[in-house]
C-alpha cells in the first residue's frame, strides 16, 4: 500500500488550516475596528450567534488534536515511555469530542433556543432539549469518526473542502453571512493545506487539522439548520467511516474480510490502483455529492 511513500510524512499539517482560519477571522476583525468603514465593517464575520462556537469548537479540536500528535511524535522518537501508546488513548479522545458535543448541544438550547431539526418536505422537527443534546453529541461523534480519511496525499483535504463549500453555499442563501464567510474562509485554508499536502504531501492534517476541521463542522451544519443532508454532503467521510465498522463487524460474524484493507480507500490502493487516482476520483465524488446535498437543501 505505501510502495511510493519514500520516507515517513510529518504530522500536525492541519496547523496550516487552523492559522490560516484564526489569522483571517482576527485581521478582519482588526481592520474593523481600527478602519471602521462600511466595507471592513462587512468583512469582519466573528459574530456571537454565528460564529464564536464553530470558531470554539475549532480551537478546542486543534489543541486536543495537537496534544494527541505531539504525545505520537514525542513516543516515536523515543522520548516518552511506551506505555502511552504514541498518544491519546482513545477513549480520552472520545471524551474531549463527547464534552464538546454536550457543551455546543446545551448552548444551543439554552442560549440559543434552539432543539429541532429540519426534516426536507416537513419542517423543524422538535426534539426536546435532552434529545436534542443527546443528538449533537452523536453526530458530533459521527464527524469525529471521519478522521480515517486522512492518510492518502491530498484526500482529506479536497474532501473537506467540497463539503465546507456545500455548507458555505447554503448558509449564505439562508441568510447566515458570517457563517458562510467562515466556511469560505476555511475552504481557504483547506486548500493552503492542500498546496503542501498534494502528491508527495509534505504533511498531514492528523488529529490536529482533523479534530478542528470535523467538529467545527458539525457546529456549522445545526448552525445552518441542515444538519440532516450532512450524510450526503460528506457521503464519501461517512462512507469511509462506515466501511471500517464493516470490515470489523464482518470479520466477527462471517470470519473473513468484507474488503481487502479497510478504510475504503486503501482498499482500492489494494486492488492496485495508484494513490493518485484514488485521491482525484474521491475528490469527483465528493464535489457532486456536495452539490447534490445544496441542491436537495434548496428546493425542500
Amino acid at each position: 500500500l505505501h510502495n511510493d511513500e519514500k520516507a515517513p510524512v510529518p504530522r500536525m499539517g492541519g496547523l496550516v488550516v487552523v492559522i490560516s482560519v484564526f489569522a483571517t477571522a482576527l485581521l478582519f476583525w482588526a481592520l474593523s475596528k481600527i478602519y471602521p468603514t462600511a466595507f471592513t465593517i462587512k468583512l469582519d464575520f466573528i459574530s456571537r450567534n454565528q460564529t464564536w462556537l464553530p470558531l470554539m469548537a475549532m480551537f478546542v479540536g486543534a489543541l486536543v488534536g495537537a496534544l494527541d500528535d505531539l504525545l505520537v511524535v514525542e513516543a516515536f522518537s523515543g522520548k516518552l515511555n511506551s506505555y502511552i501508546g504514541g498518544g491519546l488513548s482513545f477513549p480520552v479522545r472520545l471524551l474531549a469530542v463527547s464534552s464538546l458535543g454536550l457543551f455546543a448541544g446545551w448552548w444551543f438550547y439554552a442560549k440559543l433556543g434552539i432543539d429541532y431539526v429540519y426534516l426536507p418536505f416537513y419542517g423543524n422537527f422538535h426534539l426536546g432539549g435532552f434529545t436534542f443534546i443527546i443528538f449533537f453529541v452523536l453526530v458530533t461523534l459521527a464527524t469525529f469518526s471521519t478522521g480515517v480519511i486522512d492518510g492518502v496525499d491530498g484526500l482529506s483535504g479536497g474532501v473537506l473542502s467540497a463539503v465546507f463549500t456545500a455548507y458555505g453555499m447554503i448558509a449564505y442563501v439562508h441568510g447566515l453571512v458570517n457563517i458562510a464567510a467562515l466556511c469560505f474562509v476555511i475552504v481557504g485554508g483547506i486548500m493552503a493545506f492542500l498546496w503542501f499536502n498534494i502528491p508527495p504531501a509534505l504533511f498531514y492534517l492528523t488529529e490536529t487539522g482533523m479534530l478542528a476541521l470535523s467538529l467545527g463542522l458539525s457546529v456549522i451544519a445545526f448552525l445552518t439548520n441542515a444538519v440532516i443532508y450532512l450524510p450526503i454532503i460528506a457521503l464519501p467521510l461517512m462512507v469511509t467511516t462506515l466501511s471500517v465498522i464493516l470490515q470489523l463487524v464482518w470479520k466477527r460474524l462471517f470470519k473473513r474480510k468484507l474488503f481487502l484493507v479497510a478504510p475504503l480507500h486503501h482498499h482500492f490502493q489494494a486492488k492496485g490502483w495508484p494513490a493518485h487516482k484514488v485521491t482525484m476520483r474521491y475528490w469527483i465524488v465528493s464535489y457532486m455529492c456536495a452539490m447534490l446535498g445544496v441542491v436537495i437543501a434548496l428546493i425542500s
